[in-house]
C-alpha cells in the first residue's frame, strides 16, 4: 500500500513543549511533527487531520504549532469551550482548524449539553463541522440531534457491534464516518467498512489514529490494505477524496 496518495483523516500531534493534562490517570508520550512524518514515510500521506486529543483539553498552543509546521494539505480538529467567541471561532478557522470535537469517552471537550447549539454556531461563523468520540450503542439517544447537524463525522466506525445499525442509519442522513482506530474497536473492520460505504460512497474516511493512544493494538500498515481490500472499487474516494472534500482541503 505504499506511495498511494492517502489522506489521514485522523491522527494526533502531541508535544510536551505544550500543555498536557492527566486524563484517568493518563498521560501519554511524546509523539511529534517529526515522529509522525517519520512513521508514515512509506504511507504517501499528502495531507490530513491533526485531532486534539482529551489530554490536550482547550489548548490550542500544540494543534496550531503542529499545523503551521505539516504545512498544506493539513487542517485542524480541536476542543473549545461551549462559550468561545465567534471572532476566536472565525481565528481558528483562519489558522486551518476545519472541525471540533466532543470527546463522549475521554472528556476534554465541550459537554454534550452543548453540542446542537455549538456545532451549529461553528459551522454558521466558519463553516466548520462537528466529530464525535462517541459509542454508537449510544447513538439512538443522539440520532435526532445529529441528524438535525448540518455536518458530523463519528471517529472510529463507532467502536461497537451492537450499535453499527444506528450508525448505519446516520449515514444515511448524510452523516460521515472515520475508518480509524482498528486496534480499539470491537466490530469486523471490512464488514463496517463494506456497510457504510453501500450506504453511502461518499461518507468513509481513513486515518491511522497515531499514535493510537491507550489502544490494545496500535496502527499498522497493514491497516491500510485492509481497508483497500474493503472498499474495492470506492479505494481512492476513501482513502483520499471523501475527507480532502469533507475538510475542505
Amino acid at each position: 500500500m505504499t506511495n498511494r496518495h492517502f489522506f489521514d483523516a485522523h491522527f494526533h500531534v502531541i508535544d510536551h513543549r505544550f500543555p498536557l493534562f492527566e486524563n484517568d490517570g493518563f498521560l501519554p508520550e511524546e509523539f511529534t511533527v517529526e515522529q509522525y512524518r517519520d512513521r508514515v514515510a512509506a504511507l504517501g500521506v499528502v495531507g490530513g487531520a491533526v485531532v486534539s486529543g482529551s489530554f490536550q483539553r482547550f489548548d490550542q498552543g500544540c494543534l496550531l504549532d503542529a499545523l503551521s509546521r505539516l504545512g498544506p494539505g493539513f487542517v485542524g480538529v480541536t476542543q473549545i469551550p461551549h462559550d468561545l467567541p465567534d471572532e476566536a471561532i472565525a481565528a481558528l478557522a483562519g489558522r486551518g482548524v476545519r472541525a471540533v470535537r466532543f470527546n463522549l469517552r475521554r472528556g476534554g471537550s465541550a459537554a454534550l449539553a452543548h453540542l446542537g447549539t455549538l456545532a451549529r454556531r461553528v459551522h454558521d461563523v466558519a463553516g466548520m463541522h462537528t466529530e464525535l468520540y462517541v459509542d454508537s450503542r449510544d447513538l439512538p439517544d443522539l440520532a435526532g440531534t445529529l441528524a438535525s447537524l448540518p455536518a458530523v463525522s463519528i471517529d472510529h466506525l463507532g467502536l461497537s457491534a451492537e450499535g453499527l445499525p444506528h450508525l448505519l442509519a446516520l449515514v444515511e442522513h448524510g452523516v460521515r464516518v472515520k475508518a480509524t482506530g482498528f486496534g480499539r474497536v470491537g466490530l469486523d473492520v471490512p464488514a463496517a467498512i463494506r456497510a457504510v460505504l453501500k450506504a453511502d460512497p461518499t461518507a468513509l474516511m481513513v486515518g491511522t489514529d497515531l499514535p493510537s493512544t491507550r489502544a490494545p493494538r496500535h496502527f499498522t500498515d497493514s491497516d491500510i490494505d485492509l481497508v483497500a481490500e474493503a472498499a474495492g472499487e470506492h479505494l481512492d474516494a476513501v482513502l483520499r477524496n471523501n475527507g480532502r472534500a469533507f475538510y475542505r482541503v
